[in-house]
């Protein structure tokens, strides 16, 4: 057992999906031909004016209060100084002392306990363009289409103990935040990034390690593996009678490995001093209250109002919050007559295997959810059985079609004709006389056996529900 303790504190950047740039009208979208969403303003050239994107500062301010930060009333943007190939104004207009937001937390459960995790600070800023290394002529490029790109930087205390906590830290803010509508959070096009600030320190410590910062984290995976190993690299160095120097590391997903990059800055190395381009801004209480009232019913209170107003257990609820949009149908079928339980165990079963086999969203099904009311009646009521239910699905989630429809034109009605199943359950049993008398000595499980054959003959197509009680009937009556 290990006699030190892990410390983690992620800093994760959230591109906003304003139609803008921050700071100039260059579109702000994903993607491109490299620098062709580029001006003199995100370019940094000489005489060139930055001009604040209003929307820019409402959507931090929604961001900070779904974390339950304090709005700060008077803000002000910052000048970060460094060279790099990615930055060609050779400073990253930032806030430092006087940032959107401060003081949240945020409550998620890891470990089967609820964990609180403090933000010290949400922040505006812009985003630096990308380099892309051509290992072929041995040289980097710079597309600078990112450049100018929106941000909100989340800055956590250094709460977590462990890498499933961060990860499960990441998770709950992912959520929070796409239920606010003002980022897609998708990590594969990096428009939620993160970097984790890793130290340990003997168990009973209150101070400190030094810590190493790591990036290249492009996912939840990702983030878990390298806070791990670095965990485990910085216990090795110091039983070693090593120190940890603070550096920045670049997690290598090849060779799951840290690979440093270099050393680490503090904020003076960084010259910081405000952006005198830009005028500082101040809110009355009146404009904060107003972006309060345009919040989303947020994951938390949305799963507890599902349990409460519903019924459905903690597991059910917790399902169907991870997709808002799924959330929503869950509700839209309640409306429509679902029993919810129902409703909830169609949705995070055979709709989610859809989802997942399919790779795409529920708005890319052709689904209603009057239409997914309609299929789980005619299961319950026994027109089709509940496999044939799930073939319905699979064709109703791309055609649209009613299901009624389907299942006539597929001929998927079970049997429900007395007479008929009678006959069949007769001829069942009369060629299984061993079977019967198993069921009469006591054997009850070999009634799934008869039941079967039953549907054989019936090529599946007769209710099981009748097939079962009229063997029931005929063994107990004759």
């Amino acid at each position: 057992m290990s006699t030190f303790e892990t410390v983690i504190g992620l800093e994760v950047h959230l591109q906003l999906k304003t139609r803008t740039k921050i700071f100039c009208a260059c579109p702000n979208v994903f993607g491109g031909t490299p620098n062709s969403h580029v001006c003199p303003v995100c370019l940094g050239l000489p005489g060139s004016l930055p001009v604040l994107n209003r929307q820019v500062l409402f959507d931090g301010m929604k961001v900070g209060l779904a974390l339950g930060c304090r709005i700060n009333t008077f803000v002000k943007f910052d000048r970060k100084n460094y060279f790099y190939p990615d930055l060609p104004k050779g400073y990253q207009i930032t806030q430092f002392d006087f940032p959107i937001a401060q003081q949240g937390r945020i409550a998620f459960i890891s470990g089967g306990k609820k964990k609180h995790v403090g933000i010290t600070r949400a922040h505006i800023e812009e985003d630096a363009g990308k380099l892309v290394h051509d290992a072929a002529h041995q040289c980097s490029l710079a597309d600078y289409n990112r450049t100018g790109t929106p941000l909100i930087e989340i800055v956590s205390e250094p709460d977590m103990r462990s890498a499933q906590e961060a990860y499960d830290y990441l998770t709950a803010l992912k959520l929070t935040l796409s239920y606010l509508g003002v980022s897609d959070c998708d990590m594969e096009k990096g428009s939620l990034r993160c970097d984790a600030n890793v130290s340990i320190r003997p168990l009973g410590e209150d101070r400190l390690g030094t810590k190493t910062e790591l990036k290249n984290l492009n996912s939840f995976s990702a983030l878990k593996r390298a806070v791990e190993f670095e965990a485990g690299r910085h216990e090795g160095v110091i039983l070693g009678g090593g120190q940890i120097v603070q550096e920045t590391l670049l997690w290598d997903e090849a060779k799951g490995r840290t690979v440093s990059m270099r050393s680490k800055e503090n904020a003076h190395d960084y010259r910081y001093f405000p952006e005198p381009d830009l005028v500082p801004f101040t809110f009355d209480a009146a404009v904060i209250e107003d972006v309060r009232r345009t919040l989303p019913e947020l994951p938390a209170a949305k799963q507890a109002r599902l349990m409460t107003g519903h019924g459905l257990n903690d597991y059910d609820a917790s399902i169907l919050v991870q997709d808002p949009a799924l959330a929503d149908f869950f509700e839209a079928c309640v409306s429509a007559g679902a029993e919810p339980k129902k409703a909830a165990n169609w949705l995070n079963g055979p709709v989610m295997k859809e989802l997942n086999d399919r790779g795409c969203p529920l708005a890319g099904l052709k689904l209603t959810p009057a239409n997914l009311v309609k299929l789980a009646a005619r299961v319950e009521d026994g027109t089709i059985s509940n496999l044939a239910g799930k073939d319905v699905l699979a064709d109703i989630v791309v055609s649209g079609e009613d299901v009624d429809c389907v299942i006539a034109a597929k001929g998927l009605a079970q049997v429900s004709d007395d007479a008929m199943l009678v006959s069949v359950v007769d001829e069942v049993l009369a060629a299984n006389i061993k079977a019967v008398e198993e069921i009469r000595a006591g054997k009850a499980g070999v009634t799934g056996f008869l039941v079967g054959q039953a549907m054989k003959k019936m090529q599946g197509k007769a209710n099981p529900k009748k097939i079962n009680e009229i063997i029931a009937r005929r063994l107990t009556h004759g």
